[in-house]
């Protein structure tokens, strides 16, 4: 194919009615199902009326190495698809009302899957290309006319977390000696799991809002075969951790910590964005013990009051009913989120909960919440009406949003100018000796050498005295193509540019 020119869009080869049984509520729907001729299976509530339609369904699917099953339980003329959905395997459930209808299902898809394999036996050559194209050496010379940011202008410190996806690092910038935090994501992980939506979201988010309860994005850029964000470095633990600590906090804690947080939510709802996956492992405190919310993957753009999405997503045990239940839903999950932190906080457990995950998912839908006896009354009254399971009768889930919650007698105390200014002192500061302090992070982490392996086949890993390559944001690498990014403030011109050695790190 010449370069610039597009592929064909995917051709429909079959559409129709399906009764799909839910995974998390085993409950029959109907759902009206698009196949097309690349793999995508793609499930809507109603027959898409025009192409913008078919931009966001309900149920996305792929049919690529999938496997069929034809079953007559749990009803008559049932399929199951199996398949691989990143690292797990996944089956899904379907039924029609015929033999005839089941048949001709079965077929199409076993069609499209096999066509799909010859076209991959074909392809196997043209993936060096792409291969070849992570190892390209591009410029050192932004867009913006600003020196390139590269690994050159790091000193590398500690390891802060790893992940599937590469890894966290303290490192320092030798032309300031400002200490931050850098993410470091291995391309090929992030394309085979199909999750370069989500981390381009998270890049935009971060370069776009400012808010004293956010984290800040100082830089980002690419190198060969990894993507790099240089945030702020937070170094007072997750609230996850100093929760598991103390059981439980006191009312004016959870108080403090919940304005903070409902601070940065309203400020994200008012620039459309909604946030979807509030947990205490994403709160952070900052050295002085203020919030900082982190992990902006799972943020959807564009929400504004009315509007809704449909994407099933979140931290299981956070899981706003509507999202459940399959519905539609907007800003008001958040609120949900909100509700459930400060409940762990105040209570020391969450709000609904059961190992056996079906159980716990019919809870959050049916079940009331309960409060220890020793909550207030004021207390009670916020979070019955943050967790209130229809999204519309929840407090903040009207057009008012926040200022609904900001208003409850609970946040009577709290001045919320003078909270945006931090000028409430937080009523627990982490005890940090200094500003490369660790002691909030795993040392499982913060002991491991500060190393990653290059992308060359011959292994080993980079040290100190290696270089890295590295790509420009240019036509080479079209889906990171926006990914760069200076923040306001950089002093990173061609001057300052080190021609010190370079270490490279990780995966998420």
């Amino acid at each position: 194919m010449e370069s610039g020119t597009s592929p064909p869009p995917a051709k429909i080869l079959k559409e129709g009615w399906l009764q799909k049984r839910g995974e998390h509520i085993t409950n029959w729907r109907p759902r009206y199902f698009v196949l097309k001729d690349d793999g995508q299976f793609l499930g809507f509530k109603k027959p898409p009326a025009s192409e913008a339609d078919y931009g966001e369904p309900l149920n996305n699917f792929t049919v690529k190495n999938c496997q069929i099953i034809e079953a007559c339980r749990p009803r008559p003329f049932t399929f199951f698809i199996r398949g691989l959905q990143m690292t797990t395997v996944i089956e899904r459930t379907f039924h029609v009302n015929n033999e005839e209808e089941r048949t001709s299902w079965v077929r199409t898809i076993e069609e499209v899957k096999k066509k799909l394999e010859v076209d991959e036996m074909d392809a196997e050559e043209s993936d060096k290309p792409l291969y070849e194209m992570f190892r390209k050496r591009g410029t050192k010379q932004h867009r913006s006319g600003k020196a390139k940011i590269t690994f050159e202008n790091f000193e590398f410190l500690k390891v802060l977390g790893k992940g599937t996806f590469g890894k966290v690092i303290l490192c320092r910038e030798k032309a300031t000696n400002h200490l931050y935090a850098i993410k470091i994501l291995k391309k090929e992980v992030i394309i085979k799991k199909d999750e370069v939506d989500h981390t381009m979201t998270e890049k935009r988010v971060l370069q776009k809002t400012k808010h004293p309860f956010l984290l800040t994005l100082k830089y980002s850029f690419t190198t060969v075969d990894r993507l790099c964000l240089v945030t702020e470095y937070v170094n007072g633990g997750e609230l996850y951790f100093h929760l598991k600590r103390e059981r439980c906090f006191s009312e004016d804690r959870t108080r403090f910590y919940g304005a903070e947080i409902i601070s940065a939510i309203a400020y994200l709802h008012t620039n459309s964005i909604i946030y979807r996956d509030l947990k205490l492992e994403n709160l952070l405190l900052d050295k002085d013990g203020h919030i900082k919310i982190a992990d902006f993957g799972l943020c959807k753009e564009d929400i504004q009051w009315g509007r809704t999405t449909q994407t099933f997503c979140g931290t299981p045990e956070y899981l706003a009913p509507e999202v459940l239940n399959d519905n539609d839903y907007g800003r008001q999950v958040d609120w949900w989120g909100v509700g459930v932190v400060m409940y762990e906080m105040i209570s020391g457990r969450l709000p609904f909960y059961n190992t056996d995950q079906q159980t716990m998912f019919e809870l959050i839908i049916m079940e009331e919440v309960r409060f220890p006896g020793r909550i207030s009354s004021n207390a009670r009254d916020l979070l019955s009406g943050l967790l209130i399971k229809d999204p519309f009768q929840r407090l903040g889930g009207g057009p008012e949003d926040a200022k609904e919650i900001m208003n409850h007698v609970f946040f009577a105390s709290i001045n919320w100018t003078d909270l945006e200014q931090k000028k409430i002192i937080p009523p627990f500061k982490p005890q940090v000796m200094s500003e490369t302090d660790t002691r909030y992070f795993d040392s499982e982490f913060t002991g491991e050498s500060v190393e990653l392996t290059p992308p060359d086949e011959g292994g080993g890993h980079l040290g100190e005295h290696d270089a890295i390559p590295e790509l420009s944001e240019d036509q080479n690498n079209p889906l990171f193509s926006q990914f760069s990014y200076q923040g306001p403030g950089s002093v990173m011109t061609t001057a300052s540019l080190h021609s010190g050695n370079s270490l490279s790190l990780l995966s998420e």
